[in-house]
């Protein structure tokens, strides 16, 4: 914990100490304030969508509630009728209060009572679920996780209609409910409440968030601090921990848009109610800064899914709806109404209304995404994840290399692997999380067993694999201890470029990588250039596989299919799930290229083989008796016997197919020869295109950007400042 924050926490304590059930406001006083209700019921004929909004509902609602509360007994494991009723039951409660407090309509309030007080007279009854996940179990759900999700919306509605309900209704509400549910959480589940984690977040925004509407200090201070009260857990505590100064969640995207619903609807629920404590202000703004991160660290909507992510998951989510809306009201940012215009829904909160009544007016500005760098860890110090961007528009390229710290248990072990895409879709892609999230029938809605034996391990990502083993052998422990080093990163006009380096994923085994993106630099279109360094004092089998999307349509040298049997690529540590479809050999100082078609344009993926490479074209399936796994394709390179190697590759962009008008463009790749040379831990790689000429690259892993550099060579001499140099026949190109 830096010493700003500690500062800050303490602040935070002694304001804390001052606050008084007299000091609050009147109900609602969450993320729908009395004065916000004034607002919204002056001013909503000047915003078409807001009441859009409100009569879509109120529909919904209204159609909920035409039959009786149904609070079924918990039995059913995620995805399972009764906890996805008892889901829809705490959205509903929500819904119905708000809907009171817009409209005045009486009913409203009394569907949220209807089923509170359903509520009340089961929840003592309740034991622990019958189903109940490894993790701590929960009561209504399966893990407790779904039992603070469900109080963070309830408490919501609760909130709206407090002032509708007889002192007796409020009194069984809360005592045989809400206050039941807030201890259970609190005292009841330590292990999860003071956890610096996701389900940590959600657990203390539930019980502060009930703290706020039931003037319970004790609460407040649980949820503020820790269970101890001396700021060693609770929700500043995990600011500290578990986002980096750049607004980075160390989970990895999927997880950081999960864990920023807690954040933002606990932060703006402390901004009602304890505007002392500046909670937008923490740590540099650091709240804010984690809702942009979550914008940028998405592709045609969805986040990019590295670790344990579901790949269907985007900055559309309920989640970045509230997110996108406290951000605007905050920081007035005219960028994040187009965000929220293309969410297509508005949640009905002031913030919200603010959102619908600016982008109404026309006050929407392109957000144009950004090459950034975000670093991972508290401090920032532990790796990083580096997005490149090149171009504009919902096309643009972006490439992603991961160089982060291991995200917990819910991180897989590929570091400095790398993604790609291009013209709106994933082209080098990442397999994301094996699981089907509450499809009760696939493992009761639980990550698959493949989830272990296949998306974790190294050989599911575009990473190094050394001897058919995944990095620190697929222990957890050992991946939390260390993390990679960043050793540069540049995004400039036509020339993008980021490396990275890890000495530990295996013992006596480093390894670097350094990864360009360039635009009309060596070849017409955009060329990406992967240099990756092992050395080791051993020999060892190297494999390096590239997972990509689109259909193969050529190969040199010429692939020889298996046309007889399919045989697993090995067997075990995600070897097994492959099924080897085709194999080539390349001799010494040989090329080899891939071609494949996606959607309308071509990709050649190229590779050095300066010393014999076996080249296998593998599809995913193999030992998957549920048919649990997707049918995804790779291409994995292997150099056998070596102790020291470079793999020497590229990618280009090229061409169009047009299958309406029924003509194909440049379907060739350019490069026709690589070449190596390696010099005191620099690179030069030359490159041989169709039409004859000769482009060079120079690379220093030297991380001084000032640094200059020179490598001699029999006919040309190359020097260049910083990181990288590019030349062609006559000297430096520029920029």
């Amino acid at each position: 914990m830096s010493c700003r924050s500690i500062i800050a926490v303490t602040c935070a304590c002694l304001l804390i100490g001052a606050w008084s059930i007299e000091s609050l406001a009147s109900h609602p006083r969450l993320l729908l304030t009395s004065d916000e209700v004034e607002l919204i019921r002056t001013k909503l004929e000047h915003s078409p969508s807001f009441e859009q909004a409100i009569q879509r509902t109120k529909l919904n609602v209204d159609a909920y509630f035409k039959k009786p509360p149904d609070v079924p007994w918990p039995v059913d494991s995620g995805g399972g009728y009764s906890h996805e009723q008892h889901k829809q039951n705490g959205i509903k409660i929500r819904e119905a209060g708000v809907l009171y407090q817009l409209t005045g309509e009486s009913q409203y309030a009394e569907h949220a009572k209807s089923l509170l007080l359903a509520y009340a007279a089961i929840y003592p009854e309740l034991d622990e679920h019958p189903q109940k996940k490894e993790q701590t179990p929960g009561r209504l759900f399966w893990q407790s996780l779904n039992e603070s999700v469900w109080l963070v919306y309830a408490i919501q509605g609760y909130d709206a209609i407090y002032d509708f309900l007889s002192e007796t209704e409020r009194n069984q509400i809360e005592t045989d409910l809400l206050r039941f549910m807030a201890d259970f959480l609190s005292e009841g589940s330590p292990q999860t409440f003071d956890r610096m984690h996701n389900h940590g977040t959600w657990a203390v925004a539930a019980v502060g968030m009930t703290g706020y509407v039931l003037g319970d200090n004790d609460y407040v201070e649980k949820a503020l601090y820790g269970l101890k009260r001396d700021g060693s857990a609770g929700f500043l505590r995990q600011l500290n921990s578990l986002i980096s100064p750049d607004g980075y969640y160390t989970e990895g995207p999927y997880y950081q848009r999960y864990a920023l619903m807690p954040v933002v609807v606990f932060a703006r629920s402390i901004q009602a109610n304890n505007p002392e404590l500046e909670i937008f202000r923490f740590r540099d703004g650091l709240i804010v800064k984690a809702i942009y991160a979550c914008l940028d660290l998405a592709y045609a909507g969805l986040f990019f899914p590295i670790n344990d992510a579901i790949k269907e998951k985007g900055t559309s989510t309920v989640e970045l709806r509230y997110g996108v809306a406290i951000a605007y009201a905050l920081t007035s940012d005219a960028r994040l109404l187009s965000v929220a215009s293309s969410q297509g829904l508005v949640e009905l909160t002031g913030d919200g209304f603010r959102t619908a009544l600016d982008i109404d007016r026309g006050k929407a500005l392109p957000f144009d995404k950004r090459s950034v760098l975000f670093r991972d860890g508290s401090d920032g110090s532990q790796g990083a994840l580096a997005v490149l961007r090149n171009g504009t528009g919902p096309k643009h390229q972006a490439l992603v290399l991961k160089a982060t710290a291991q995200g917990m248990g819910h991180g897989h072990f590929d570091k400095l692997t790398w993604l790609f895409y291009d013209n709106g879709s994933e082209i080098v892609t990442d397999y994301g999380a094996a699981r089907f999230l509450n499809i009760e029938p696939k493992n009761g809605g639980r990550y698959l067993p493949e989830n272990t034996t296949w998306a974790k391990q190294s050989i599911a990502h575009n990473t190094l694999v050394v001897d058919e083993t995944s990095h620190f052998e697929g222990n957890l422990e050992k991946a939390e201890t260390v993390h990679p080093q960043m050793l540069y990163f540049h995004s400039g006009k036509n020339v993008h470029v980021v490396a990275a380096k890890i000495d530990q994923a295996y013992e006596d085994i480093a390894f670097n990588r350094t990864i360009l993106l360039l635009d009309g630099v060596f070849t017409p279109g955009v060329l990406i250039v992967d240099i990756l360094n092992v050395s080791s004092p051993t020999t060892h089998q190297y494999d390096l596989p590239l997972h990509f999307k689109g259909h193969i349509i050529d190969a040199n040298p010429t692939l020889d299919g298996e046309m007889r049997e399919l045989i697993p690529l090995g067997s075990t540590n995600g070897y097994q799930h492959l099924w080897l479809r085709a194999r080539a050999n390349t001799s010494q100082n040989g090329i080899f290229s891939l071609t494949w078609l996606a959607d309308d344009r071509f990709y050649t993926y190229s590779s050095l083989a300066d010393s014999p490479m076996d080249v296998l074209v593998t599809e995913l399936g193999a030992n998957d008796p549920h048919l649990n796994l997707r049918r995804e394709q790779a291409v994995v390179l292997r150099a056998k016997g070596a102790s020291n190697h470079t793999f020497v590759s590229t990618l280009e962009v090229h061409g169009e197919y047009n299958a309406t008008e029924e003509f194909t463009l440049a379907s060739e790749g350019s490069i026709v020869s690589i070449t190596h040379h390696e010099l005191f831990g620099q690179d030069l790689i030359a490159f041989e295109l169709k039409d004859g000429t000769r482009r060079s690259l120079a690379l220093s892993n030297n991380p001084d950007k000032d640094c200059k550099h020179l490598i001699v060579t029999d006919d040309q001499k190359f020097d260049w400042n910083g990181y990288y140099g590019l030349f062609d026949e006559k000297g430096r190109i520029q920029e």
